[in-house]
């Protein structure tokens, strides 16, 4: 069931997303070549819980850490350890809080150093994917509508698209409905409606759109080993053209 959020449930997740964002600002500071996964896990723990908040991942189905680390061809779901960061890596945040009740969500592929033209451009056009299906998130529309923006604009650059794992709804839980997949067809799927909060998240793959997931049971990455990354943003649909972004990272990041 689609749990619609009052004007006061948005204004307490603006605070949970205004959290998430501050962390992935944080994540985004602390990568540097030399650096190691899980330093940068304890600095978003500590910033997190210094805002009264709670990490949201840590303990979700027994997940051991606070933020998802997922360095080059890792896709999603990393977990932090001594792995040290080299300079020319790609490496994929996700992170949330939980404050007053309410969640926030979002992610960030970044740089480690200078990086190849080829892994900026998978960046670049992962981060636009999520543009193009925010720009497509209002009431009246479909859920079909920004899995397809996802997709139509990856596949255009050549990139691929997973599809095991999917945006979702987010709210007083972390993972809510409706699933909000990557690739569809406009039109399709449930309407979009006012007070729908929905965290899409497009994952892009350089190569193949075939995945696998490590023996930790979490991380996700490409069959073919080439890189990934991840984008992700909590929004709200409203009675207006757009949507509010709820994890609005631009500026911040």
């Amino acid at each position: 069931m689609v749990i619609l959020k009052t004007v006061k449930d948005l204004e307490k997740m603006r605070k949970a997303g205004e959290i998430s964002v501050g962390a992935l600002a944080v994540a985004k500071e602390s990568i540097r070549p030399g650096v190691s996964t899980l330093y940068i896990n304890e600095q978003v723990h500590e910033y997190i819980t210094s805002r009264g908040a709670k990490p949201i991942f840590l303990g979700y189905r027994d997940y051991p850490a606070s933020v998802c680390i997922s360095i080059n061809e890792e896709v999603i779901h990393g977990i932090p350890k001594d792995r040290i960061i080299n300079a020319g890596d790609i490496v994929s945040i996700d992170v949330g809080a939980e404050y007053d009740g309410y969640c926030g969500d979002n992610a960030a592929t970044f740089a480690a150093g200078t990086i190849s033209k080829q892994r900026q451009e998978l960046i670049d056009v992962t981060q636009e994917c999520l543009f193009k299906a925010i720009s497509v998130t209002k009431k009246g529309n479909r859920i079909g509508d920004i899995s397809s923006a996802v997709q139509t604009y990856a596949e255009e650059k050549g990139y691929s698209v997973v599809r095991e794992f999917t945006g979702h709804g987010v709210g007083r839980k972390l993972h809510e409905e409706p699933s909000v997949p990557n690739s569809g067809r406009a039109g399709y799927g449930p309407r979009l409606a006012p007070g729908m909060t929905i965290a899409i998240e497009p994952m892009i793959n350089s190569g193949t759109k075939e995945i696998k997931v490590l023996g930790d049971g979490w991380t996700v990455v490409t069959a073919d080993g080439q890189c990934s990354a991840h984008f992700e943003m909590t929004v709200a649909v409203t009675d207006d053209e757009g949507p509010i972004l709820l994890t609005d990272w631009r500026g911040v990041i």
